[in-house]
């Protein structure tokens, strides 16, 4: 046992360091002696566990498609010279990533305890399954559906959009104050007898919203806090639509509107005046200070000031403020469909959904 953490803990010190050779400033050579460094310590590493040759062979040839793709991935996308700067950065996190695909190849046959994979016989052929069949052909149209969805989100038009909206972004510091006007407040004052707050998720099809689908793999990557149901007091951590700084700001629904199946999905969350004026008191404070979009929040799960936030961010910390949270989570961990997939002991009410191109559902 102790042999295998000594081991292990080897492991992942090289996988960090070459992590950090590949992403923060590798060049190309170094690359790629890199992916085939792992893949040759990969295959060493199966020759040497005692197994059945049949797991050895197939894990040597895996690891060597592998290390060629990584190869080939490299060559013509990573260290192309016709990209942005926002895409040579993507691609080669992309290329830093991937040098955990051969780990995950031995983490699969690991769990499964070295199961026996092999080239299935003849009879082992003429015993598949109309639903085996049918179950792998709905796993290659899955993956050609994600490729192109990914291909989508990081079309050149995306990532120059992002890219030029960068420089107005701190997370560092305040730089958003002031933007929530006293017309506003005024507004959600009025909304203090209605006997709920209303949480918001919205699938808006932003180049930003896009890009984290494919990581998170859902449809709806945004989430938003309302004090009326009709949402004229709805706010958010945004980037402010190039009309205020990113930060905590008031949203208008045909911002959401981006793409033609557009929606967003209301849920009520039944509180007490006192709750919803403590979660009002908060927001007024934080316009009061300032405030910031939490960019580097989204990966690295960290605030550098209080008010620096992205927006399921500060949705469950307003919640977790007035006493209504009903999940427990780090507030930098929570993912906006968390807010509805954690509500485990459904506090939540449905209320409506509105696809913004056609008419509302009640």
């Amino acid at each position: 046992m102790k042999d295998f953490q000594r081991y292990a803990g080897i492991l992942k010190a090289i996988l960090i360091l070459l992590f950090m050779n590949v992403f923060l400033g590798g060049n190309f050579v170094s690359m790629i002696l890199t992916y085939i460094f792992i893949g040759l310590l990969l295959i060493i590493r199966s020759l040497v566990v005692p197994t059945d040759w049949r797991i050895k062979r197939y894990l040597i040839i895996v690891y060597a498609a592998v290390t060629t793709m990584q190869i080939i991935f490299t060559v013509l996308v990573v260290f192309r010279e016709d990209q942005s700067l926002l895409q040579t950065i993507f691609s080669r996190l992309f290329g830093a990533i991937a040098l955990l695909f051969p780990f995950l190849v031995e983490r699969f046959v690991t769990i499964n305890k070295y199961a026996k994979f092999y080239l299935p016989s003849v009879e082992e052929l003429s015993n598949v399954s109309f639903a085996q069949i049918k179950s792998s052909t709905d796993k290659v149209i899955q993956a050609v559906e994600a490729v192109k969805k990914t291909r989508k989100a990081f079309s050149a038009e995306n990532l120059n959009e992002i890219k030029s909206d960068l420089h107005r972004h701190s997370s560092f510091t305040y730089i958003n104050k002031g933007v929530l006007t006293d017309a506003y407040f005024r507004e959600a004052e009025a909304s203090m007898d209605d006997p709920y707050l209303y949480i918001v998720i919205s699938n808006t099809g932003s180049p930003a919203s896009e890009i984290i689908s494919t990581f998170t793999q859902k449809q709806y990557n945004h989430a938003s806090l309302s004090f009326d149901q009709d949402l004229k007091t709805i706010i958010s951590y945004n980037g402010g639509e190039r009309v205020y700084p990113p930060g905590l700001n008031s949203e208008m629904l045909e911002y959401f509107n981006k793409k033609e199946d557009a929606s967003i999905i209301v849920y009520r969350l039944a509180c007490t005046m006192k709750q919803k004026q403590t979660v009002l008191e908060k927001v007024k404070e934080i316009n009061r200070e300032g405030s910031a979009y939490n960019m580097m929040g989204l990966v690295l799960k960290y605030s550098h000031k209080p008010n620096i936030m992205f927006c399921s961010q500060f949705v469950y910390k307003m919640l977790k403020i007035a006493g209504l949270a009903y999940f427990e989570r780090r507030d930098g961990e929570v993912k906006p469909t968390d807010l509805v997939e954690l509500d485990y002991y459904r506090k939540l009410q449905f209320a409506y959904e509105m696809r913004l191109n056609h008419p509302a559902k009640e």
